[in-house]
């Protein structure tokens, strides 16, 4: 469909057919072009800026979704517009942090559009967290600094104490203005909108490879942390709560803050649960510095091959993206995709998988429990409307609970509750961490091609990859249009 100058982002995670080839253009050297394949001399084009074209990045709002990339302003958008020629006129603006306009998605009338900003730099600026460098956002330096401090103080403090300061300070965090909580919407409708306009230089609907298998509209991934002894003794609770639900689990265990037995890993493998390794203390220090990580990862890596497991949660979520990849594991979960009552605070404000080099990220997407129940001092019908979200969201609900904090039976109750109305759902997939990542490599690994008027799925994820097309918006119609 497109012939892009550059590799896209955009359209590699959503699968959108492209291939890439050096091509001469009026802006060659300042924005990147992807033209419609075969379609004459002068394609209608999609441009946006080269990555060391744009400013550096900064908070901006593209209408109603905030937006932290480098913009380029209209100084420079007009004299990109003069040198491609025609006639063009504004479809959306974007403005800076104080609402004054900046700049503005242009489309001529042919059905090209000028983007004044990189898409594969919003996309891995919300991924990676990197927009908490920039002012405003993420609650201000205060209150990271007043979180800091609460938990320097906290192995002194009684335990009644915590969970009152906890409780106090968390109507602060549940005012966070960026992201949103308990869902941020902004990545996602940033995809929206730029497939939609994908779909309109297209002038038909734009092809891609659905985020999930076999037809199936949402996915559930249920996933345990074992933090103390306490916990690990009554894994049986959650463990059985999900055989009578029909469902299965991961179990993110602690090698070294206790015993554990390679029997009760052999009964959860063989149940069909997965193990996964959650840090090797559980002190909170396995990426508090490069070389403190290089000096536990041979015996972290020890403990996943001894369980076979392929899955990392970092205590408490700490991260950090460069490191993550460092572990070497198939997936890793640590990334909220919303949290302001996290240690570290933030969100990678997606509820679809993601890449970090080599490794799958599948972020946390529901409550947890201890948030829920103990901070929150809330029932189960947040985890129901925030799975109702992203059902509807087409999304994956990824859920922590932890075997220490589900002791009590109205825990255990509600979390019955929460699975019986979770899995009745004929269209969720329920699946394990390891079988998300493993179909979101399939998926990546696959490609949509032209099939006589329509279009087909090839490779490794052709027998259950489900197509999705993103429609023209309207009034962007095709009259005239070359074929692509």
């Amino acid at each position: 469909m497109f012939v892009s100058s550059r590799p896209s982002l955009l359209f590699d995670y959503f699968r959108v057919p492209y291939r890439v080839e050096a091509q001469e253009h009026a802006l060659a050297g300042a924005c990147v072009r992807a033209r419609l394949d075969g379609a004459g001399p002068d394609p209608v084009s999609l441009y946006w800026p080269e990555p060391d074209e744009a400013p550096r990045p900064a908070e901006h709002r593209l209408e109603d979704i905030p937006l932290f990339a480098g913009v380029a302003p209209e100084s420079r958008s007009a004299a990109w517009r003069e040198a491609l020629g025609g006639r063009w006129h504004p479809l959306a603006t974007v403005t800076d942090a104080a609402g004054a306009p900046v700049a503005s998605i242009w489309q001529d009338e042919r059905g090209s559009v000028l983007l004044p900003f990189d898409p594969d730099e919003v996309m891995q600026t919300f991924w990676s967290e990197a927009y908490q460098r920039l002012a405003g956002t993420s609650g201000g330096r205060a209150k990271r600094l007043a979180l800091r401090a609460y938990y320097r103080v906290r192995p002194v403090l009684p335990r009644a104490l915590q969970i009152a300061l906890r409780r106090a300070y968390s109507r602060v965090q549940a005012r966070t203005s960026f992201p949103r909580w308990p869902a941020e919407t902004a990545l996602h409708d940033l995809y929206e909108r730029l497939l939609g306009l994908a779909a309109s230089v297209a002038g038909e609907p734009l092809p891609s490879i659905a985020p999930w298998p076999a037809g199936k509209a949402w996915a559930l991934v249920l996933t345990h942390d074992v933090e103390t002894r306490r916990g690990y003794e009554h894994i049986h609770l959650l463990r059985d709560a999900e055989l009578t639900a029909g469902c299965r689990s991961s179990w993110n265990l602690v090698p070294r803050r206790y015993t554990v037995d390679d029997a009760v890993v052999a009964d959860l493998r063989e149940r069909g649960f997965e193990v996964g390794v959650h840090g090797l203390y559980h002190d909170g220090r396995d990426l508090e510095s490069r070389a403190l990580l290089e000096e536990r990862l041979p015996e972290i890596r020890s403990w996943a091959e001894r369980w076979q497991a392929t899955g990392f949660r970092s205590p408490a979520t700490h991260r950090r993206w460069e490191w993550m990849p460092l572990l070497g594991f198939d997936h890793d979960s640590s990334y909220p995709d919303s949290d302001p009552f996290e240690p570290q605070a933030g969100g990678c404000c997606t509820w679809l998988p993601f890449p970090i080099d080599g490794t799958v990220e599948l972020p946390i997407t529901l409550p947890q429990d201890h948030t829920l129940f103990v901070i929150l001092r809330r029932d189960e019908s947040l985890w129901l409307e925030k799975t109702d979200f992203l059902r509807r969201r087409g999304g994956m609900a990824l859920l922590i609970t932890h075997p220490d904090y589900m002791l009590e039976p109205e825990r255990i109750d509600a979390y019955r509750r929460f699975l019986a109305g979770a899995t009745g759902d004929p269209e969720v997939w329920c699946a394990l961490p390891s079988e998300v990542s493993a179909w979101w490599r399939r998926r990546a690994a696959s490609r949509v091609e032209r099939e006589g008027g329509g279009w087909r799925i090839t490779g490794p994820a052709a027998d259950e990859a489900a197509l999705a097309l993103t429609p023209v918006p309207h009034g962007a119609g095709n009259a005239g249009r070359p074929g692509s």
